[in-house]
């Protein structure tokens, strides 16, 4: 057991604001997602030249740049911001851009994941809801939706394990996550390999983790579908 010089429980507080990080801008990629598949498959012209526009714009720049840029493009605007209410000091942390940041490029890349399942449930089914008298809304919610996640699931899985592993550019804007707490400790004890070794691990566990969980949703979503094989 290599000695870790008390930094254990700092890179345990690394560790949960790491899975804290990437659960918050899951929760806010997925609905820039499904805001942007709906505009890419809508019948109106300007809905999906906006879904198309945001798709192209964010996947084209890499995430490293878009976690600066929310960071510390945004200064000028929240000093004004502040001035307005008399805190001139006001500023984004970098938790809150960390997650913008990695839900905006999460959200591209899922649009797709999203635009590809919708595309993919029958329009018979809707057509079918429409003849029984059901909303739009209650269709949505009572026949897409359910089959929406079922065909998704395993795409937004890989999507999560790469965000995962992105939460690791947050550390240039001083967030305390895994790879910012080993840094600080390989620093410290001028062991860096024991310590970005332990960071590989650790990610390498959370990865193991998030699969076991991912298998479990899709075994949930598939419930009363018949699995073919090829």
């Amino acid at each position: 057991m290599p000695d870790l010089h008390g930094f254990g429980p700092a890179l345990l507080e690394g560790t949960w604001m790491t899975l804290r990080l990437s659960l918050a801008a899951l929760v806010f990629g997925l609905l820039f997602g499904l805001l942007g598949a709906s505009a890419k498959v809508s019948g109106n012209r300007v809905a999906r030249l906006c879904g198309g526009f945001y798709t192209s714009v964010v996947r084209g720049v890499p995430e490293t740049v878009w976690v600066l840029m929310m960071y510390f493009g945004t200064v000028s605007a929240m000093n004004a911001i502040g001035a307005w209410f008399g805190n001139p000091t006001l500023s984004l942390s970098p938790f809150v851009a960390g997650t913008l940041a990695l839900a905006l490029c999460f959200g591209a890349y899922a649009t797709e994941v999203f635009r590809g399942a919708l595309l993919a449930i029958p329009k018979g089914q809707k057509e079918a809801g429409l003849a029984l008298g059901m909303s739009n809304l209650r269709i949505f919610w009572r026949i897409t939706l359910p089959q929406l996640w079922r065909v998704a699931l395993p795409g937004l899985g890989n999507l999560y394990l790469i965000m995962l592993k992105d939460t690791a550019l947050v550390s240039l804007i001083t967030l305390e996550e895994i790879m910012r707490k080993a840094q600080t400790a390989a620093n410290a004890t001028k062991e860096p390999f024991t310590f970005y070794l332990l960071a590989a691990l650790i990610y390498l566990f959370l990865t193991v983790f998030i699969m076991a969980a991912m298998h479990w949703f899709e075994r949930r979503a598939n419930r009363g579908f018949v699995r073919t094989e090829l």
